[in-house]
């Protein structure tokens, strides 16, 4: 290093890296988490881990180590998933009861015609 500023702003940038590399490694870890939790197919622990991913991603945003727009497209994939999961498991008991269905007219058994006189 050539000066001392120099040398300084270089320790806070190792400093820095270590820190963030940090931060990041765990919201990737959480995120994870939370889509694990909602392939398990359990509500309640997938609402939880989605609820510890989005404060994880706002807080990396806050900090600086993601772009905000990044944070905020991982945290919209992540609640769209957990949507989907949520949707698909309230829809599977109403399809067991399936409507009866209805006969249309060409379905219905024909009535016995009478045959036509012929003309004279």
């Amino acid at each position: 290093m050539g000066t001392r500023s120099a040398a300084k702003a270089h320790r806070q940038s190792l400093k820095r890296r270590l820190r963030n590399r940090m931060v990041r490694s765990a919201t990737k870890t959480v995120a994870k988490k939370a889509e694990a939790a909602i392939a398990a197919g359990d509500p309640e622990a997938a609402r939880e881990a989605v609820r510890i991913a989005l404060s994880n991603l706002d807080r990396a945003a806050k900090k600086g180590v993601i772009h905000a727009n990044a944070a905020a497209r991982r945290k919209s994939r992540l609640v769209l998933k957990y949507n989907a999961a949520v949707a698909a498991l309230q829809t599977q008991p109403s399809e067991v009861e399936k409507p009866k269905r209805r006969t249309t007219k060409a379905a219905r058994p024909s009535k016995a015609r009478k045959p036509k006189k012929a003309k004279k």
